[in-house]
């Protein structure tokens, strides 16, 4: 996906495909989405199974180069996602035949600190982590880096009530998110380049990042304005547009679902039926569209129409 947005332009590069969102959606049995026909053909396959994309977003805006969350990265140690762990992709050639130079980004925005959003901050070069930007500088919510910094710290204690399969999961996603922060985080704040930000901000005249949390407890969206032409990234508030008509599809990652299916309902309520380009962070192609209201829920027409 290219699109422009004003005077501004966004391009995604293409990490990996996503797979196993419809095991992530609470709802999202293949009878529950095949009743979704908007979906057909882009965004769910035959079989009823949903398509997603694992992406990063470069936005060229303000006379600046911009990256917007930074897929899973090569060589991670990610014991949550077996596939994920010690990955090897060629998403640095993509970015480079896209057009863009690692060493020309001025700013990197993390919308959380999840996995599969933080891992190309950084590259193994034989010895250790190094920016992989290193002109840049990271744009971290304050609230998000303070929360999984904190998380580090402390063992995973599971509530007297969480079923045993939801502790296994919750257990192993906390050890992975220890080595996230010291792999794709920490070296980042220690090579100096890290901005810890107050959310909502303003980080450039017309790129705003705003809260939506529930995903996590400090995730952000990114607005763009330009020229006019609004946008707005979602980050992980949004897995997959089967969400935009089934908002309480609350996904298995999310910290808090019922705070993540109020972001999404409050979000659908500001976009529909404005001209506001939504762009899902794990959306398949076309990655961008309008919603528009549905009857009693919302459906996305998807590209730039």
């Amino acid at each position: 996906m290219q699109q422009t947005i004003g005077s501004s332009r966004i391009t995604s590069i293409r990490e990996q495909d996503l797979t196993g969102i419809s095991e992530l959606l609470h709802g999202a049995t293949p009878e529950a989405v095949a009743a979704i026909e908007w979906l057909h053909p882009d965004f769910v396959d035959a079989d009823g199974v949903l398509l997603g994309l694992v992406q990063a977003f470069v936005l060229e805006h303000d006379a600046r180069l911009i990256v917007i969350d930074t897929c899973v990265g090569n060589g991670k140690d990610l014991p949550v996602v077996e596939e994920w762990t010690g990955l090897q992709t060629d998403f640095l050639d993509r970015f480079r035949a896209a057009g863009f130079d690692p060493e020309a980004v001025d700013a990197v925005l993390c919308t959380h600190l999840h996995l599969d959003h933080v891992g190309w901050n950084t590259y193994h070069d034989g010895e250790r982590w190094r920016p992989t930007f290193p002109n840049a500088r990271y744009l971290f919510n304050r609230a998000e880096y303070e929360f999984w910094q904190g998380e580090a710290d402390e063992t995973y204690v599971p509530s007297i009530d969480e079923p045993e399969q939801l502790v296994a999961v919750r257990r192993v996603f906390a050890d992975t998110q220890v080595r996230v922060q010291r792999d794709s985080v920490q070296p980042i704040v220690d090579a100096g380049l890290a901005n810890l930000v107050e959310v909502p901000c303003e980080l450039f005249p017309g790129l705003r990042l705003l809260p939506t949390p529930g995903h996590t407890p400090a995730h952000v969206s990114v607005e763009i304005v330009s020229d006019g032409a609004r946008a707005l990234v979602t980050g992980d508030s949004f897995h997959h547009p089967c969400q935009i008509a089934q908002p309480d599809w609350a996904a298995l990652p999310d910290s808090d679902q019922v705070q993540s299916t109020a972001t999404r309902r409050r979000v659908l309520e500001h976009v529909a039926d404005t001209d506001v380009l939504v762009i899902g962070t794990h959306f398949a192609e076309p990655v961008c569209g309008r919603v528009v209201a549905d009857g009693d829920t919302y459906r996305f027409v998807a590209g730039d129409n």
